[in-house]
């Protein structure tokens, strides 16, 4: 446990370059447990309001500090941009145009934008492009996706996505909301609705393939909310100025339900959640699905990248739906997926691991953290702040430590990236470590790590990558290792901004450091 409470509900979740974490619920869920300080209250006509709605949690100190948002939040969006700045659109009612903005810096607080989207965007999911805009795409009731912020003119329109009608499964209960969005590797948008994807031009506004139908009757996307990573994107050498290889995407997307569960759970029937989980190879010349199953059943479940490349599988339900009040039978075991495991009858990519003692179901989150935990957070299946129903609001923050951080292996750490924090593309990378014990030198790699925007199970913008680097560990004369490689090629395998740098060796990862990359 590392704080009974915040004071609020940690519904939408984000890591700053500055290691702090910013969490907000929502405006209109009562008065919170934490209020703003003198002169900051909110004043309308009828009244003031002065309790905070969001916090800046810092987890190395476990201060708390609250934070004025003035629009209603509940179930918007967000993505970091270039220069770390927490770039956040939509939410309900008079939220849901609102694009907010909060800086990394000490006493900054919420800046908004009244008008800064087109549409209103509830239930609407983000991503970062190769240009470093952030597109919004989808909400209910709306087909559409546009670009913010709104520095030119292609950005002044809306832009049709008929795919996102087509993959309702009714218009009350849409199973497509909260769309999985991912960056592949060639510049286009993998989006995933309800149990298909298609892969999007979206300069052009054009479909350019279809992929088939996830299969077994499963919905995943919201109120039938499942999740979703992009696998480890692993580089190639760019010492040849010929080699133009670029790595395949592959998806991954575990639980879900049946597509009536929302309906079912409403009249108090909660059907068991799904099982499976399909992985696609998104750049493929004939994309398959490989089927497997989890362990235990899931929905609501946070899917977090930890940087070793595994997948953590957290919070969630094994029976009922996302929504107010329809989820049964918390699973509080988290459940650890190793992607490049032979899958096989005698051989399981998946781990259960030890449970938490605190249900996180609907309007909980995840976030990984530099250090190498992960942050857990939220869970109100109530309408308001409820303390005392069947799932009461939850407003602690407990931090899970997977396996590696209870590893008997010393643990490396950075203790320099040359020739600096700052990436631009191609750039050969020096990255200097210490380790107490001896290297073995065929099992040290870097990955980066983007760090997300998380709610409602979906981690928008999440993405790791696995560095090119050369052969060979060098010893340094102060008798530390050295490793080189280079930097990501383009800005379509990563997108420039922020990202957390690891050094994993023997799967134990150092903690992070905070390098930058964009065309310089």
């Amino acid at each position: 446990m590392l704080k009974r409470s915040i004071g609020v509900s940690a519904m939408h979740m984000a890591l700053l370059p500055n290691d702090r974490i910013v969490t907000f619920d929502r405006t209109d869920f009562g008065p919170s447990n934490i209020t703003l300080p003198q002169g900051k209250c909110i004043k309308d006509l009828q009244s003031s309001d002065c309790y905070a709605h969001s916090v800046e949690f810092d987890p190395a100190t476990r201060a708390v500090r609250p934070l004025t948002i003035l629009s209603d939040t509940w179930c918007s969006s967000g993505a970091l941009s270039v220069d770390g700045t927490l770039v956040q659109s939509g939410g309900y009612r008079l939220g849901e145009k609102v694009v907010r903005y909060f800086k990394p810096c000490m006493d900054c607080d919420w800046e908004e934008d009244q008008n800064g989207i087109l549409s209103p965007r509830w239930y609407a999911s983000s991503q970062v492009l190769p240009d470093g805009k952030i597109i919004v795409v989808g909400g209910r009731y709306q087909f559409t996706y546009e670009f913010i912020p709104k520095d030119s003119s292609s950005d002044q329109r809306l832009y049709q996505l008929p795919f996102l009608k087509e993959t309702r499964y009714s218009p009350l209960v849409p199973n497509n909301l909260y769309p999985f969005l991912h960056l592949s590797t060639d510049g286009d948008l993998f989006v995933f609705a309800n149990d298909r994807g298609i892969l999007l031009d979206y300069v052009n506004n054009k479909v350019i393939r279809s992929y088939p139908v996830m299969p077994g009757g499963v919905s995943h996307n919201y109120p039938s909310t499942g999740s979703s990573v992009l696998l480890p994107l692993k580089l190639f050498s760019t010492d040849n100025d010929n080699n133009t290889r670029t790595p395949d995407a592959e998806v991954l997307i575990c639980g879900g339900t049946p597509p009536d569960s929302n309906e079912k759970a409403n009249v108090g029937i909660f059907v068991p959640a799904s099982k499976s989980c399909g992985r696609l190879i998104i750049t493929a010349a004939s994309p398959k699905w490989e089927m497997e199953e989890m362990p235990i059943n899931r929905v609501m479940g946070d899917m977090i990248m930890l940087p070793t490349g595994d997948v953590l599988l957290i919070n969630g339900a094994a029976k009922g739906s996302a929504g107010w009040g329809v989820a049964r039978e918390p699973v509080l075991n988290p459940v650890l997926y190793r992607p490049d495991t032979p899958n096989s009858d005698r051989n399981t990519r998946f781990e259960v691991l030890s449970p938490s003692m605190i249900p996180r179901l609907y309007h909980s989150t995840a976030h990984l953290l530099s250090d190498g935990r992960v942050l857990v957070g939220g869970s109100n299946p109530n309408i308001n702040y409820n303390f005392s129903a069947l799932y009461p609001t939850e407003l602690s923050l407990e931090a899970f430590y997977p396996p590696y951080l209870n590893s008997t292996k010393p643990r490396p750490s950075i203790i320099s990236v040359k020739p600096g924090l700052k990436l631009g593309y191609k750039q050969k990378v020096s990255i200097e470590f210490s380790l107490k014990g001896n290297v073995n030198q065929a099992d040290v790699y870097v990955t980066m790590v983007a760090p997300s925007f998380t709610t409602h199970s979906v981690a928008m913008n999440q993405r790791l990558l696995v560095l090119a680097f050369n052969d060979g560990v060098k010893k340094t004369p102060s008798g530390n290792y050295l490793v080189e490689g280079y930097a990501p090629e383009t800005a379509a395998l990563a997108p420039p901004g922020y990202y957390q740098l690891f050094l994993v060796h023997e799967a134990i990862p150092s903690k992070g450091t905070w390098v930058h990359i964009k065309q310089y």
